[in-house]
């Protein structure tokens, strides 16, 4: 019966080529809008190198101080991340690296801006980076304050001209460093791994950094399953109500979350610095909501055009209906169809929406970005066109049924 409905369907399609192609473009435009949305959040926020383990890692990114009329919000300072952020039961690493710092080079003359990240030795080992020559530094080259790094292969070829790095030489705001490794582009929407040169945090021109309570610094904990987190959390927030602040007078409470990075993101868009809570499911229903949003208006047009289709073929539907095809077979037919015509437009948006990144990323609107179409987001558009299949198809379907052959035979529904 099912190779029977394709059969038809195909008839169908060729015999209404004006039908067919518009829902073919309202689905496929659809789709490949979807799809690039979905791909872009995708690279944002799922694990994927440097961040292979991100469904256990936590971080800080935020610290404020407030009290009566005053109010003091930034990243952390290094003091109170190394003071209550190490060593938190359940954690299996902890790393403290800065907010990267735009600094300058002269290679040859000619001015180059380098985004500088000052890290410790741990920070090479819960984040797995792609090593295109030499080695990360050690935690024996931060403590001892080795003036070395690592930069990416793009730094390489604006500093250095190409060719291997290892071992030479790069002076950076009035520092020279040698280089340890190099790495593949991070891009600049995955802020955590994200710079464009690395260096041992001990290298930094003042070591005023290490009594600030509020500065520059974020922390990231790797916790050895995402059972402990909880745990963490609470031993954390538990070290911050101990934490002595500069001005009791003036400031009385500190806030420093320790939450994921999807947490964070949904904590900069919904909450204020002095709220806990992240009301991460808010941007759930937000990306959720936007997205069925987007989905509607295309949804009911194609409807409209199915039922016009279904009213256009009022006297195919009451001869079928008189020669004793039942409602059943009826709508099976055109839900067949329908989801004929949606996974086809989803091919095609597919194909798109792959040229479409390539675009993007060709146009380096995204900094360093590689946006690519991966089992993930196919696995989404195959969700979305089956979804548009059946949900667009259900109305007109149960339309057909109800047509009355002898009325339908005239032209006109009941």
């Amino acid at each position: 019966m099912l190779t029977n409905y394709v059969k038809i369907a195909f008839k169908v399609f060729l015999r209404r080529k004006f039908f067919t192609l518009i829902s073919l473009f309202g689905i496929s435009f659809t789709l490949v809008v979807l799809m690039v949305a979905a791909a872009m959040l995708d690279h944002m926020f799922a694990a994927m190198p440097p961040e292979v383990n991100l469904g256990r890692t936590v971080g800080i990114v935020r610290a404020s101080i407030f009290g009566e009329g005053s109010s003091w919000s930034s990243s952390a300072g290094y003091r109170l991340l190394d003071q209550c952020a190490r060593n938190l039961p359940g954690a299996e690493r902890m790393s403290i690296y800065s907010r990267p710092q735009t600094v300058y080079s002269y290679p040859g003359g000619n001015k180059v801006l380098i985004d500088l990240k000052l890290t410790d030795g741990d920070f090479w080992r819960i984040l797995q980076f792609d090593f295109l020559e030499g080695a990360p530094y050690t935690a024996q080259d931060v403590d001892d304050s080795w003036f070395v790094a690592v930069i990416t292969e793009t730094t390489r070829a604006r500093l250095l001209g190409g060719g291997p790095a290892t071992g030479r030489t790069v002076e950076v705001d009035g520092q020279r460093f040698r280089v340890a490794g190099v790495v593949r582009d991070v891009p600049l929407h995955r802020p955590v791994p994200y710079a464009e040169m690395w260096a041992p945090i001990t290298t930094a021109k003042s070591d005023s950094y290490k009594t600030e309570l509020i500065g520059s610094f974020n922390a990231l904990v790797l916790a050895r399953d995402r059972s402990a987190i909880p745990s963490m959390k609470e031993e954390f927030r538990a070290r911050l109500a101990r934490v002595e602040l500069p001005d009791p007078k003036q400031f009385s409470t500190l806030v420093a979350p320790l939450e994921s990075f999807f947490d964070q993101a949904a904590r900069s868009t919904f909450s204020s610095n002095r709220d806990e809570n992240s009301h991460s499911e808010m941007l759930w229903a937000a990306i959720i909501g936007s997205a069925l949003l987007f989905m509607l208006l295309p949804t009911v047009n194609l409807v409209n055009l199915n039922v016009s289709r279904i009213m256009e073929r009022a006297s195919e539907i009451g001869v079928r209906k008189a020669f004793g095809a039942s409602s059943r077979t009826l709508v099976g037919q055109f839900i067949v169809e329908n989801l004929m015509l949606t996974l086809v437009g989803g091919v095609v948006g597919f194909a798109v929406s792959v040229l479409v990144l390539r675009a993007i990323t060709a146009s380096g609107m995204v900094p360093y970005a590689n946006l690519t179409v991966n089992v993930r987001i196919f696995l989404y558009g195959l969700a979305l066109a089956v979804f548009f299949g059946v949900f667009s198809g259900v109305y007109p379907a149960w339309r057909m049924s109800r047509l009355n052959p002898v009325a339908a035979l005239k032209g006109a529904s009941r």
